[in-house]
């Protein structure tokens, strides 16, 4: 089956309601073979298109991933960027904020780690967590002691927008960005929970946290749907990607990632004329 990306783009402006978007849909793949060679075929395009995309220096590339617990997201993160040059790629994984990053706005801590021209940057969660964890647990806000605490009712709105605007800002200057909701039932959540529980090793995978968060799904679910309709742009969409599946979450992922690099155009440098001169004489000088 031909993966049809803009099926799992969230239109601009959409009430979203996540009930309606499947958390699984027919294999792009035939085999766990058929997988293997499309997911190998996709990883060495990527890595050619990051090679130019690094030596044009011309864009950045931001990618965001959240989901709900066991959804895949390191998974997804491995496997898609297994092909890419680790010098021009940064993954960032954000937990709870420290004393530090507490003292600032909660754009703060993530703004520092944009990717620089030329590079790809990974998010593994993100200022979105500023909307959807701190959504469904707003005693956390006291700890961030917000100036907009006491208008708590338009909080979340007021961070829409500065968000909407963060992205505005960072696509006129250059850097795209691309976002990802890995989509699982809850099913499939308690499946692989149990999984973790069962297998010695990936008993290391296991918090308690994820049960007492599972508690929370629908709050969650809630969440996410407004966040999802209140940031998706036409420059910086979001993508409910299926994730019951694991190896068709990955390939849907990687075609989204690919068709954002053919988008921009890329091209190696070209250099003058005095500077092809120069190249030439270097080149008789070496040939001797």
């Amino acid at each position: 089956m031909k993966i049809r990306t803009d099926d799992y783009r969230v239109p601009e402006g959409e009430a979203v309601d996540l009930a309606k978007w499947p958390t699984e849909v027919k294999p792009a793949y035939k085999s766990h073979g058929d997988y293997k060679r499309m997911l190998a075929g996709h990883v060495a395009e990527l890595s050619a298109l990051q090679e130019m995309h690094y030596a044009a220096n011309r864009y950045a590339v931001l990618f965001i991933f959240q989901a709900m617990d066991t959804a895949g997201k390191d998974g997804v993160i491995r496997h898609v960027m297994s092909g890419v040059n680790p010098q021009g790629c940064q993954v960032f994984s954000f937990k709870h904020p420290s004393g530090e990053e507490l003292q600032h706005d909660f754009l703060w801590r993530t703004t520092r780690s944009l990717p620089e021209r030329g590079k790809i940057g990974i998010f593994n969660r993100s200022y979105y967590e500023e909307v959807l964890i701190l959504r469904v647990h707003p005693e956390l806000l006291a700890a961030e002691s917000p100036p907009e605490l006491p208008t708590h009712d338009r909080i979340w709105e007021e961070r829409y927008r500065s968000i909407v605007n963060l992205e505005e800002h960072l696509h006129r200057n250059g850097t795209r960005v691309v976002k990802f909701f890995l989509h699982i039932s809850r099913e499939e959540q308690r499946k692989r929970l149990l999984a973790r529980l069962d297998d010695p090793q990936k008993n290391w995978k296991f918090s308690p946290d994820d049960v007492v968060e599972r508690g929370f799904w629908d709050k969650y679910m809630a969440a996410y749907e407004a966040c999802l309709g209140a940031t998706s742009t036409r420059d910086a969409p979001w993508y409910v990607v299926p994730g019951d599946d694991k190896e068709n979450e990955r390939l849907i992922v990687m075609r989204i990632i690919l068709e954002t690099f053919r988008s921009l155009d890329l091209a190696y440098p070209t250099v003058d004329k005095k500077r092809a001169g120069e190249l030439r004489a270097i080149r008789r000088q070496l040939g001797k």
